[in-house]
């Protein structure tokens, strides 16, 4: 009798599925052109479209795109005001321009995403596709490194870390009033000089197969051993919120997929591409390492001034010109960050001698978005960033006597810090259950486990993982409890879970922490922990987007052991193993 031998599903997808090749319908379109040409007939045929028929062409792409960002940002907005308007029972300020920011936030998010699509995926996987065939490992490590470093500054979400210096009160935290006033600019380049280093690890993770494990240990328990050297320090430890939430921002909607469709070309181009984890771990890297960094740089600063200093330096750099006032502001942010990335990608693709096709739409591409990130920036001034800070300001009342504040405290002072963790976890849950990102992921952890981590499971347990963060959150501030409390003991059981579990699980757990961090919800946690720490006399409000990435990362790596002892117990024969470990 033959041995039997048991592969995974996904495997055998991978390895019988029909192979193809991408033919672009505008190459069809010259060549047809061409063919007229040469029959003496005119080149293009002029299609003339009345006003209903455009209608009627363009209303399903755009109520597609629109319906996809309204799914995420409506239900937020909603659920903000609500709380404020019928639990709180306070108004909300400037309601119409709030109204008119969230529009703006929705139609620049819509025309930035869009314009990603359009232009700036299409430079990253070409150039992927083609710098191998012409230049050496040096010459890919270095592009990946300068890639992540620049798409860094094109993230939406990175202006949140600008806006929130205005918030923190110097005499009470000086090094962190000054790296987000004086030493902003730097603060950014630490944090793009982890995210560049997590694409070189990322690119050589994709060639040579490596595991995860070993570079996510490393850099976690880099990360908690400067977290204890600074916590000693009553000026230095408000910089380790800061630190940890800057994992949180580095994973928006521009530096995954960038990074990520260079590293799938160069997989591709090496021979590399078929594996079933090919992608995974770069959202892992990107989230850890800047965290790193902007602790070195808080060292730095500290050995370099005194808080006196430090405090003299963010009063000097929180000097307001026209240029850092609404709406200029946004739109040269906007133009800082996309254009110089733009022009590196066309250096690097033409060091690549990369053959760029479609070249009007890529341009039409750029534009949008630059347009899109430009009104992204204005509406989520005036929109979700203000609603958020708005009710993070007021949550407090809930259990809490505030200047100004009509009827507070509403609530016994139980019952109130019961309702503001419950506010927390609600609008955590809600927000990652919506995320698109996330939804695509568990259609793909669902193919790698055969099936038994089903996508609706990996979507409950990781909203679950990021409610319960956003709740110890502010059951920290509340509380006045240190952030390094819940970092050291979580990340220590997540580095036990992670060498107990597979490959497959390690990756997806580390992996959803980052897929939660939307340009959305990032700069909403923000506004709404610096006004709740502000509210409740915090030294500062950091450290919810830390414990709202450790979250999902503690239950999916929690629910992936209970699958596999479940399924040993059960006697049932299911590999959950990666290709690797199966080999091995």
């Amino acid at each position: 009798m033959a041995e039997e031998i048991r592969i995974k599903y996904s495997d055998y997808r991978r390895e019988t599925r029909v192979r193809k090749r991408s033919l672009s319908f505008s190459k069809l379109t010259r060549l047809a052109a061409k063919r007229r040409a040469e029959a003496g007939a005119p080149r293009w045929r002029r299609v003339h479209l009345n006003a209903p028929q455009v209608v009627n062409i363009l209303s399903p792409y755009i109520g597609g795109k629109v319906g996809e960002q309204f799914r995420a940002i409506a239900p937020l907005a909603v659920y903000l005001a609500v709380f404020q308007l019928l639990v709180l029972h306070q108004h909300i300020e400037q309601p119409w321009s709030v109204f008119g920011g969230l529009i703006a936030t929705l139609v620049g998010l819509m025309l930035f995403m869009e314009g990603l699509r359009l232009g700036l995926m299409p430079f990253g996987e070409t150039i992927g596709h083609y710098l191998p065939r012409h230049h050496g490992l040096t010459a890919v490590l270095v592009v990946a490194l300068m890639l992540g470093m620049g798409v860094t500054f094109a993230e939406p979400a990175i202006g949140a870390l600008r806006a929130a210096g205005a918030l923190v009160q110097p005499q009470r935290a000086p090094y962190l009033y000054a790296m987000l006033n004086g030493w902003a600019h730097w603060l950014v380049l630490a944090v793009a000089i982890g995210v560049g280093l997590a694409a070189i690890i990322g690119m050589l993770m994709f060639l040579r197969s490596w595991s995860l494990k070993i570079p996510v240990t490393l850099c976690t328990l880099g990360a908690l051993g400067l977290t204890v050297l600074m916590v000693d320090d009553p000026a230095l430890a408000p910089l380790v919120g800061l630190a940890w939430d800057c994992g949180g921002v580095t994973t928006g909607p521009v530096t995954v997929p960038l990074v990520l469709a260079l590293g799938i070309g160069v997989a591709g181009s090496a021979g590399k591409g078929e594996s079933s984890l090919v992608g995974f771990g770069i959202v892992t890297l990107a989230s850890l390492l800047p965290v790193l960094a902007v602790l070195a740089l808080g060292l730095l600063l500290a050995a370099l001034v005194t808080p006196d200093q430090a405090m003299a330096l963010g009063r000097a750099a929180a000097e307001t010109s026209w240029t850092s006032k609404t709406p200029a502001a946004e739109i040269i942010s906007a133009l800082r960050a996309i254009l110089p990335l733009v022009v590196f990608l066309a250096l690097v693709a033409r060091f690549a001698r990369a053959a760029i096709a479609d070249r009007p739409v890529l341009i039409f591409g750029i534009a949008l978005a630059l347009a899109g990130m430009a009104l992204f920036n204005i509406g989520l001034s005036y929109g979700l960033a203000a609603l958020g800070g708005q009710t993070g300001n007021v949550v407090p009342g809930a259990f809490a006597f505030l200047p100004g504040l009509n009827g507070s405290p509403m609530y016994d002072y139980g019952i109130g810090v019961a309702v503001a963790v419950l506010f927390a976890v609600v609008l955590g849950f809600g927000a990652t259950i919506a995320e698109p990102a996330l939804n695509a992921m568990g259609a793909t952890v669902e193919t790698l486990s055969n099936g038994a981590f089903g996508k609706r499971m990996l979507i409950w347990a990781v909203s679950a993982g990021v409610a319960t963060g956003l709740g110890l959150g502010v059951l920290k501030l509340v509380l006045a409890l240190p952030l390094w409390w819940f970092l050291l003991p979580g990340y220590g059981l997540a580095l036990v879970m992670t060498w107990l579990s597979t490959e497959t699980f390690v990756n997806v757990g580390w992996d959803s922490a980052g897929v939660t961090t939307g340009p959305v919800t990032v700069p909403l946690v923000l506004a709404m922990g610096l006004g709740f720490g502000g509210a409740v006399g915090a030294v500062d409000g950091f450290g919810l987007l830390a414990l709202a990435s450790l979250g999902p990362i503690l239950s999916v790596l929690g629910l992936g052991l209970f699958i596999r002892l479940r399924h040993r117990l059960s006697a049932i024969p299911i590999l959950l193993t990666d290709p690797q470990e199966a080999g091995s």
